[in-house]
């Protein structure tokens, strides 16, 4: 039920994200989701890939600050009200979500949302118990993705 996503700490100077996306690219490490965000000093690139732990060992390896944590990626309706009900449902469980992002596409009117929770455990029985589809692994996730842009 969790999906392994780095982190990876960059400067925030032109190169840097370039830099960590090379050594992927140059090991045959294929990117299937991200997200980037930035303060005025640093950026935090987060990334769902389908080697992750080589991708870590590489990029350690070239001295990035890179964590691998775990995440829950949900799939819901890509309707209104669609992510309100699952905020509700980890609301009501006291689950703080710290991050999120999502992907959405038309023609299966379903989002995937990947969530970085403060109780990882708790979030998944509570969505479970609510019928709310949890992504089983990277490779489901990568599917959905496709699915959504296909």
């Amino acid at each position: 039920m969790v999906i392994k996503q780095l982190s990876i700490f960059l400067e925030n100077i032109p190169g840097h994200l370039r830099a960590a996306t090379s050594v992927l690219a140059e090991n045959n490490i294929n990117l299937r989701a991200l997200t980037l965000a930035d303060t005025a000093d640093f950026g935090v690139l987060r990334l769902i890939v389908d080697q992750p732990e080589i991708a870590v060992e590489l990029l350690k390896n070239k001295n990035f600050a890179v964590k691998l944590s775990e995440v829950i990626a949900v799939e819901i309706e890509d309707t209104p009200g669609g992510l309100d009900k699952v905020l509700k449902i980890l609301e009501e469980e006291y689950v703080n979500v710290e991050y999120m992002y999502a992907f959405m596409g038309s023609k299966p009117k379903k989002a995937l949302v990947i969530f970085r929770v403060d109780k990882l455990s708790e979030a998944i029985t509570s969505l479970q118990k609510n019928n709310i589809k949890l992504i089983e692994s990277e490779e489901e996730a990568i599917d959905l993705i496709y699915y959504c842009w296909d």
